[in-house]
């Protein structure tokens, strides 16, 4: 069955393709539509775009076989037989770059099929997307919390925003780079720049103030004793398994209780696994709660050398979004359910 299965008698929308449905299995409440969605949408705008697919495959897989054979032929002949390095090098490059020729329409089609997947995927659930967002302010606050260290340049990508339950949040990847100069012997200098923090950036902004400022990281053995920051005293967690994993430092260790419960911290967890990051922290501070995951790249595609309607494309791009909302949905819970200071 595809797609283009007529509408079933009584004017019921057509039954949804079983590839889709056994891609798009196990996803949580409120996902369940998406099916209907991907094959009345998104699978129609991929498969306008397959033609285009193979043709991009084919010109990156030519330019590998005569880049690389370039390459290798050049280098041997440079080195064994004309004897001059200098060619072997050129040789080199020249087959080098034949290879990246090659593959650009490879590398522009998946920046195309990224819109056409996150794009509906995000109207759906009425979130904006923009995936060359230039300057994005939030960063500076998490900077300042010291969820991210200091930075002399930086790229931005990928930024969701919207709202879930009445929380605003945004969603974004930065990349963060550090000026460092080193000397050589001689006493030159050389300039040369150090990537300090690569990975996604959360901002959720909840409708109550908290009342103090935690902090949660992962457990740093012996740097432990350095703290969370001016006026912050470590917190002990309900659940021992957590207890090994995170280190948690607030200014108020009632609502750290109530605030990171087991459920959260799982969830916590698990957004570090579906994210392929690491290093996860997260802050409480104001209204807002910052969280950022080193590495793992969001939003991306997939490899362009398997066909683009594939629904394994758009399976963990909505495992991204029901991690996020996971997040709001078992803080705004734990709030109104535990702490008797937050009211309704």
């Amino acid at each position: 069955m595809t797609d283009e299965t007529p509408d079933l008698p009584g004017g019921e929308p057509p039954r949804v393709d079983p590839e889709i449905t056994v891609a798009l299995a196990g996803l949580p409440d409120g996902f369940h539509h998406f099916g209907q969605v991907f094959q009345d949408e998104i699978r129609p705008a991929l498969q306008a775009r397959e033609g285009d697919r193979l043709a991009a495959v084919g010109k990156a897989r030519q330019a590998r076989y005569v880049g690389g054979a370039i390459g290798v032929v050049g280098v041997l002949v440079g080195l064994f037989v004309a004897k001059m390095p200098f060619v072997a090098f050129i040789a080199a490059i020249v087959g080098f770059g034949y290879v990246w020729w090659g593959s650009r329409d490879v590398t522009q089609l998946a920046k195309e099929a990224k819109t056409l997947l996150v794009t509906p995927v995000a109207r759906q659930f009425e979130l904006s997307f923009t995936a060359d967002p230039g300057q994005v302010d939030a960063i500076h606050k998490h900077r300042e919390i010291g969820l991210v260290p200091s930075w002399d340049r930086a790229s931005y990508e990928d930024l969701v925003t919207g709202a879930r339950k009445g929380v605003e949040f945004e969603l974004f990847e930065a990349h963060l780079e550090e000026r460092r100069q080193t000397t050589d012997s001689k006493g030159r200098s050389r300039t040369h720049w150090v990537t300090v923090f690569k990975g996604q950036c959360l901002r959720f902004e909840f409708d109550k103030t908290f009342y103090g400022r935690t902090l949660v990281t992962r457990d740093a053995g012996f740097f432990n004793r350095f703290g969370g920051g001016k006026g912050m005293q470590r917190a002990s967690l309900e659940d021992p398994v957590f207890e090994k994993i995170f280190e948690v430092y607030t200014t108020d260790q009632v609502e750290s209780r109530y605030l990171l419960t087991p459920d959260l911290m799982q969830k916590l967890v698990d957004m570090e696994t579906t994210f392929h990051g690491g290093k996860l922290k997260c802050c409480f501070d104001g209204g807002d709660m910052f969280i950022t995951v080193q590495g793992g790249n969001l939003f991306e595609p997939g490899t362009m050398f398997k066909r683009l309607d594939d629904p394994d494309r758009v399976r963990e791009l909505l495992s991204d979004f029901a991690a996020v909302f996971d997040i709001i949905d078992s803080v705004v819970a734990n709030r109104r359910a535990q702490d008797p200071r937050a009211g309704g």
